[in-house]
């Protein structure tokens, strides 16, 4: 489905800085903002970054996005959205890289107490070093 049919069928009007940070997400990856705005400033020089946000949330809100917050990281988007996947976070570099649900169904998880709370995901991150900064770590 193009850019287009993704968002008219989420119900959201098609504009040009839509399309481009629709492309941005789908070529993959988890991308700040900043790296985001450079690369929709490629085709589209005017888009300012609250444009950009802007977009991003929308997007989010229809599930065409989802935002992740690695801790103490700025946030990254991505566009795979609405399925029940995970992320890995290196330590050393930042990479992030996607880990699909171990268990295979929402919310993955179930806590010890759920507190009245009807459960529809769970968000993991995994944390340690990816292949490059074990060589790196090996060199020292």
């Amino acid at each position: 489905m193009n850019g287009e049919d993704q968002l008219r069928t989420r119900g959201l009007r098609v504009t040009r800085p839509r399309l481009a940070v629709l492309e941005v997400l789908n070529d993959g990856g988890h991308p700040e903002v900043d790296e985001i705005t450079t690369r929709v400033r490629s085709h589209l020089p005017g888009v300012s970054v609250q444009t950009v946000y802007d977009v991003l949330g929308a997007l989010a809100r229809a599930g065409l996005a989802r935002r992740i917050e690695p801790a103490g990281s700025p946030a990254r988007y991505e566009a795979r959205a609405g399925d029940n996947h995970h992320h890995i976070v290196c330590r050393g570099c930042g990479k992030i890289a996607d880990v699909d649900c171990a268990v295979g169904e929402a919310p993955c998880l179930d806590p010890s107490n759920a507190h009245g709370f009807e459960l529809d995901e769970a968000e993991v991150t995994f944390w340690g070093l990816c292949p490059r900064c074990q060589r790196l770590r090996r060199a020292d």
